[in-house]
């Protein structure tokens, strides 16, 4: 009968549903998209090593606050290589340590020169904690680390980039700030991020022992990367590390640490609380279209109760309870609200495909997100239509059937 009542009324129907149909359309589109780029940060954050600590002079979260002063972190001592092997056997959680300098610089092939490609050099452990997919040749053997080869592995937009194909790169020789690089396997393609990360597809992974030969190690952004073992939590481990290092540095009790200990996990949280901010916004704009929607529902089921006074009178009068009339006319109202919803949904999917096609990450619309939208349009639909509702269930059968 519900049914019935809206498709005998068509227009009225669409115009009452669409207030809600851009009401799921929203809340579920914001809940999407912000959903599916906090899923593709926290991927790019976990992709800085699982568990893992990085040892630099810089804190990452700006940890010293706004009075602690820049020249500070300016003087303070730049992580060694030396270091690495130190906290590796002081460190009885530390499952790997690595250690990286970093140079951005152009790559020549003959007559083809790439600008900005990230110089990485290396130590053995560093594969370990953030695993690297080579899609042709092989990774840097060990042999190869140990005697400082200049042996390299490059990303798929350099190998496509000088050479037309990756196929075609294995065992080629590039050249930077004068020596000579011969490519032993090519990396697989990572894509955009957009937090920076490693950006492997415009990278050249290099031995560190050949690598210092290239950059400056003290200019050249050292830092020494700790994973702990899978029982040690990263707050365990870094309590640790900060020990380890302060006599690494011969630190007295009473003189303050001349580094930073910047935990991954601490970035994962941070983005979680920044995104949970996000999305109450997100429902607080989209509530308000929602709740035009709600009142616009609530006006057609006003009116549908108005034409349909006689019938209710007649129903009441033969034995129709009024908690019947009530369920009646909120069935009506809630499955308004739902078909409204399913098109809403509809719309977010086309949404879902359009921006998957222009971002590099897929946007998606999760089971508990399409489970929300369903639940909505019902707490929607009954409450639009239970002051409407209540008044049918209310009314005297004898002034109801002489109404016209």
């Amino acid at each position: 009968m519900a049914m019935q009542e809206l498709w005998k009324n068509k227009l009225r129907t669409f115009l009452s549903l669409f207030g809600i149909t851009i009401g799921i359309f929203c809340i579920i589109g914001v809940l999407a998209t912000v959903g599916s780029l906090e899923r593709n940060i926290q991927n790019e954050v976990k992709s800085l090593g699982t568990n893992t600590i990085y040892l630099d002079k810089w804190d990452y979260s700006a940890g010293g606050g706004p009075d602690y002063p820049w020249w500070r972190y300016v003087n303070r001592p730049v992580p060694k290589y030396d270091e690495m092997k130190q906290i590796a056997e002081r460190t009885p959680d530390a499952l790997y340590v690595a250690f990286r300098i970093k140079a951005v610089d152009e790559v020549q092939y003959g007559s083809n020169t790439l600008s900005n490609i990230n110089l990485y050099g290396i130590s053995e452990d560093f594969e370990n904690i953030q695993p690297i997919e080579i899609i042709n040749g092989r990774y840097v053997s060990d042999a190869e680390f140990d005697r400082g080869s200049n042996s390299v592995v490059v990303g798929i937009t350099i190998a496509e980039k000088l050479f037309g194909t990756a196929d075609v790169a294995i065992g080629k020789e590039i050249s930077t700030r004068g020596k000579k690089l011969q490519i032993i396997g090519v990396i697989k393609k990572q894509g955009k991020q957009m937090i920076g990360g490693w950006d492997f597809d415009q990278s050249i992974i290099i031995p560190y022992k050949f690598a210092r030969n290239l950059m400056n190690e003290l200019k050249a952004d050292a830092v020494i990367i700790i994973q702990g073992r899978e029982n040690i939590t990263s707050k365990v481990l870094k309590d640790e590390l900060t020990g380890t290092v302060r006599a690494i540095h011969k630190l007295t009790p009473t003189k303050e640490q001349d580094f930073a200990l910047n935990d991954i996990n601490d970035f994962s949280d941070a983005i979680s609380s920044a995104f949970v901010s996000l999305n109450i916004g997100g429902w607080a704009i989209a509530g308000l279209s929602l709740i035009v929607g709600m009142f616009g529902v609530a006006n057609i089921m006003f009116v549908s109760v108005r034409e349909r006074t006689s019938q209710i009178g007649l129903k009441k009068a033969i034995g129709a309870k009024s908690y019947v009339i009530l369920a009646e006319f909120l069935l009506e109202s809630a499955f308004l609200c739902i078909i409204g919803g399913l098109i809403g949904l509809t719309l977010v999917f086309l949404l879902t495909q359009i921006l998957t096609s222009l971002l590099d990450f897929p946007v998606y619309v999760s089971a508990n997100n399409m489970v929300l939208a369903i639940v909505v349009c019902i707490i929607v639909g009954i409450v639009a239509g239970f002051i409407p509702a209540r008044q049918a269930a209310r009314m005297d059968p004898v002034v109801a059937i002489r109404s016209k």
